[in-house]
């Protein structure tokens, strides 16, 4: 199989004082490439935990991670960082774009890193901008643009280094239905053109739009299933069985 994504028995403890929290406890999940993913489960449910961990954010406390052929568990944290550069693009609830940067700035600065010239980072960034519908919001701020706009810069930010995977944490959560359904439909398009989409959420009517869906409970898998029947967020109102 070819997988982007390898987890074998993964744990995650914290030590609080005198007591151990078992955030996770022995995760097996495999993902392949070009999968669209959604992990859900409650809060204290560890999905947040697995999600830091397959972002590169944090390392396990035991069990292996293998990204892309590469064992990233117990890694370094400026390793780390050099694989999330690389590999994985990120998409949060809170947008987390830097307010005094213009759309474009906020877009190009993970290519800061990349050691690309800055022309270079400015007109890629300009051209994924206009791939998610703002190419004529480039010298606008955050505070200049609504929520989903915010949003769609979050997701060009993300697109920018080409990565891997993309890495979604509730990303509609601060939206409405319809700039929710709208942003859905941008991680669709997103995952036909190639990439590995995970996203992280705790609403049933989003994680529908996912391919798969995989449910944690406890620190534990609780099911991890094909999704039967999909959303499409380019059509809400029309849902196709795999099979179809």
């Amino acid at each position: 199989m070819n997988n982007i994504i390898n987890v074998d028995k993964l744990w995650k403890v914290y030590v609080m004082g005198a007591e151990e929290v078992r955030a996770l406890q022995g995760i097996d999940v495999a993902i392949q490439k070009n999968e669209y993913v959604a992990l859900m489960g409650p809060s204290g449910s560890g999905k947040s935990t697995l999600m830091n961990l397959l972002g590169c954010l944090d390392t396990p406390t035991k069990g292996s991670y293998v990204l892309n052929d590469v064992d990233v568990s117990s890694m370094t944290d400026n390793e780390l960082a050099q694989v999330r550069n690389k590999e994985i693009g990120f998409v949060f609830q809170t947008f987390n774009l830097l307010p005094r940067l213009t759309a474009l700035d906020n877009v190009a600065l993970p290519l800061v890193y990349s050691g690309m010239k800055k022309s270079a980072r400015l007109e890629k960034a300009a051209h994924v901008l206009s791939i998610v519908g703002l190419g004529d919001r480039l010298t606008h701020k955050p505070n200049e643009l609504s929520g989903g706009q915010r949003q769609r810069v979050a997701i060009a930010r993300a697109l920018v280094n080409d990565p891997a995977i993309i890495l979604a944490d509730e990303p509609t959560g601060n939206l409405d239905t319809k700039t929710s359904i709208e942003i859905m439909s941008i991680f669709e398009e997103i995952h036909k053109n190639g990439n590995t989409v995970i996203l992280v959420t705790h609403e049933p009517d989003i994680a529908e739009h996912a391919h798969r869906i995989i449910r944690l409970r406890d620190g534990k898998v609780e099911s991890d299933e094909k999704n039967e029947n999909i959303v499409l967020a380019s059509d809400p109102s029309h849902r196709y069985n795999v099979a179809e």
